[in-house]
């Protein structure tokens, strides 16, 4: 593991006038007046909040001078974990993000864990203000049964395994398995449903990581199961991801008719996007495809579904306990 950054620059860096830490070297601590200097102010963390709250104190601070802080070794955190490898344009943002780190009022300072290499109360005696805009550290455990099953991944961790996180390299998910199931619709479960059925031809001229390619390539996945606890009017999904799953090479949707009677009648009334979504669910549930349409679905290897108005009761272990063998709904 590389140096913490935190010990290459120590002291010297703190750009607010104060008397020195003790322990300090008097030779490497410089006194700079607040008087001459523009704002010093800390971010911690690199992602995409991170980089436009520096772009806007760049902009609207001609005097200000920015230091990001990020516990990874390199920056953009979301943008390069966690945007899905098959949606490239997405990561587009990150030259934007690199033209503002380029600048002489902005310092990348990676490797750095906040609480562990620097307190937040020594950042606050050295900077003007500190934004904290780092994103969710760990998942939200369900609190159900079952859970820590071997075979049970937070979308977060997977997620981060195609994506090359290094705290999550080592995952190696089993998909020796002919279903998964997926709890939440949001565009990140389709996220997850995609990459797990897209061919892997498909997934080559991505940047997905070869480890989890490799491991693709083995998958026995061949039925998906999208589960929310509300309707087919809350889902979280945008169209745009919806439109990608249905469209999906090598796949066939598997949606209830049933799940969406009465919606006809309410869809009017929805706002325009809302509305818009909720009409591409309904005829791809009710509607016959075209002939073109229906020999794609007819030799399609692959399925996937949406499961509504269903809670995770209990996640159920094999018949020796060693892994997950289905949930309880």
């Amino acid at each position: 593991m590389a140096p913490r950054c935190w010990r290459w620059w120590h002291w010297s860096a703190w750009r607010r006038t104060r008397p020195p830490p003790a322990g300090s070297t008097p030779s490497v601590w410089q006194q700079f007046s607040t008087q001459e200097q523009g704002p010093q102010i800390c971010v911690v963390g690199s992602g995409p909040a991170g980089f436009y709250t520096t772009q806007h104190l760049l902009k609207h601070h001609p005097r200000a001078h920015v230091d990001i802080y990020e516990k990874q070794l390199v920056p953009f955190g979301l943008v390069r974990f966690g945007v899905a490898p098959d949606h490239p344009e997405v990561k587009n943002v990150i030259n934007t993000f690199t033209q503002t780190a380029r600048s002489d009022r902005c310092a990348f300072r990676g490797n750095v864990v906040v609480g562990r290499d620097v307190a937040v109360s020594e950042l606050q005696a050295a900077y003007h203000a500190v934004v904290l805009s780092y994103g969710a550290e760990d998942h939200q455990a369900l609190e159900i049964p079952g859970e820590e099953l071997p075979g049970v991944f937070s979308a977060r961790a997977f997620v981060g395994w195609y994506n090359g996180l290094p705290e999550n390299r080592e995952l190696a998910p089993d998909l020796s398995c002919d279903t998964a199931v997926i709890l939440g619709q949001g565009n990140v479960a389709l996220d997850v449903a995609r990459i797990l059925l897209t061919p892997p031809g498909h997934l080559e001229k991505t940047d997905i990581t070869e480890a989890a390619l490799g491991v693709l390539r083995q998958s026995r996945v061949k039925t998906v199961w999208i589960v929310g606890r509300r309707g087919p009017l809350q889902v979280a999904f945008t169209i745009k991801e919806l439109r990608e799953m249905i469209q999906l090479p090598g796949t066939r949707p598997m949606l209830d008719p049933a799940d969406f009677l009465g919606l006809q009648d309410r869809i009017k009334e929805l706002p325009r996007q809302r509305k818009r979504l909720t009409e591409l669910l309904l005829r791809t549930a009710t509607e016959k495809p075209g002939a073109e349409e229906a020999a794609r679905q007819a030799s399609a290897a692959r399925t996937w579904g949406l499961r509504f108005f269903r809670s995770p009761q209990q996640v159920l272990p094999s018949p020796n306990g060693r892994r997950v063998a289905g949930i309880r709904l």
